[in-house]
């Protein structure tokens, strides 16, 4: 070969390769979960592109605190990531709103997901759907199995078995009943009223029902729960009050406590910190054979950035996140984030298992307050974190918190005027 014509040879091959590189399209992803970078490079990044040559992904988290910040100053600068985990609700609607998440209703992607699971990001009509749904996490209470095993206390399942437990629990002494304290509020809503609550408002049906203004919060399914959790401060242990949240995980991952009211979140933690089995039921129904109910809160989703170069490569990695695959990577190496797409996912965690057992043979719903209902002023997610902690404590009738919760709602929602 002449000199020319290696030299040729030589530039064309250089060409195609550089054409080959060109074609590889890098997507950036944003997200507030630092504590997944590890779950994202050693697992969900090589899957996916093991089965997607020429898209390559890049996890860029921020710091959970400062996300929301972050990413609307990227957005407004535009320098934000292809791809943008999406927090539930009014967050997300605000950037689709101003036309910084794309609309994904039309993606393939959508087909694995119930309405339900897309409710947290879509706008108030359900007319458009801009981030594709990952995963939940779902309340109930985890159990310490050798406390059980040593009182013979029977995994309750009726509200009266529930407190039987509690009441045998507490004459041995050497267990604190229920593991939960008031001092930092949001847990006696959380892991109280918005756990237990779903099966006197009949979960979607109630909900739904308060945001288009045809139930109140006086009405006997909305004050119920307030008269429950009333009865929980006798069982909650001494200084209940001022028991922080990091101080009920510590009394029951150390084995003082014989019952948490929990959401799946607590997993992965609990499995390193404690040192006996633990168990899991779900929140207990009024009499057997009621249809139960269980919060099946939506938590984390990712959407498509309107202004991607990107965006057909985006779609790509965005039905795959509609897919069994990941799902399963997913749900496995974060048990307790359970996935929300229709696809079957074997839970290698056996308590995990048990958490998303529920679906099976409950009905799902999310917290009451979350969608719509805590847009004004006063905040009816905050106001139900003060009224909790007074049901607890005994310092306002269960009525009169519902009378105060509705005014409130009343003094601007206009359906519930």
């Amino acid at each position: 070969m002449t000199r020319k014509l290696f030299t040729l040879a030589l530039l064309g091959s250089t060409m195609i390769g550089g054409a080959a590189a060109a074609e590889d399209v890098t997507l950036t992803i944003e997200s507030w979960r630092n504590d997944d970078l590890a779950l994202w490079q050693d697992k969900i990044i090589p899957a996916f592109e093991a089965a997607n040559p020429g898209i390559k992904l890049k996890f860029t988290p921020s710091a959970p605190a400062e996300y929301n910040a972050v990413l609307n100053s990227k957005l407004d600068a535009g320098s934000a990531g292809d791809l943008i985990t999406c927090r539930p609700f009014d967050a997300s609607l605000g950037l689709y709103d101003k036309g910084q998440l794309a609309d994904l209703s039309d993606l393939d992607a959508m087909g694995s997901f119930s309405n339900v699971a897309k409710s947290a990001w879509q706008t108030d009509d359900g007319s458009a759907t801009f981030c594709v749904p990952i995963a939940s996490v779902i309340h109930g209470f985890i159990y310490n199995k050798d406390a059980f095993a040593e009182l013979g206390v029977n995994v309750p399942e009726t509200e009266d078995e529930f407190f039987a437990a509690l009441e045998k629990i507490k004459e041995d002494g050497n267990y604190v009943p229920l593991a939960m304290g008031t001092n930092d509020q949001w847990e006696a809503a959380t892991m109280g009223y918005n756990n237990i609550g779903p099966n006197y408002w009949k979960g979607e049906e109630g909900r739904l029902a308060l945001i288009a203004g045809e139930q109140k919060l006086t009405d006997d399914q909305w004050v119920a729960p307030y008269e429950t959790l009333s009865k929980w401060g006798a069982y909650m242990g001494d200084g209940y009050e001022a028991q922080t949240y990091p101080d009920s995980q510590n009394i029951f991952t150390l084995g003082r406590a014989a019952i948490y009211p929990a959401g799946s979140w607590e997993i992965s933690g609990f499995n390193t910190q404690a040192d006996f089995e633990m168990g899991a039921f779900k929140p207990p129904v009024k009499a057997a054979g009621d249809t139960c109910y269980i919060s099946d809160h939506t938590d984390i989703a990712v959407g498509l950035n309107a202004a991607s170069p990107n965006a057909e490569a985006a779609k790509t990695f965005l039905n795959w996140v509609g897919s069994a695959e990941f799902a399963s990577i997913y749900a496995n190496a974060l048990p307790g984030f359970f996935s929300l797409s229709n696809h079957e996912v074997a839970m290698e965690d056996p308590l995990a298992q048990e958490f998303v057992s529920w679906r099976g043979e409950c009905e799902s719903t999310i917290r009451s307050t979350y969608q719509i209902l805590s847009r004004g002023t006063p905040n009816l997610e905050n106001e139900t974190w003060g009224a909790s902690v007074a049901a607890i404590k005994g310092t306002k009738a269960p009525a009169d918190l519902g009378a105060d919760l509705q005014e409130g709602l009343a003094s601007w929602y206009e359906p519930q005027k």
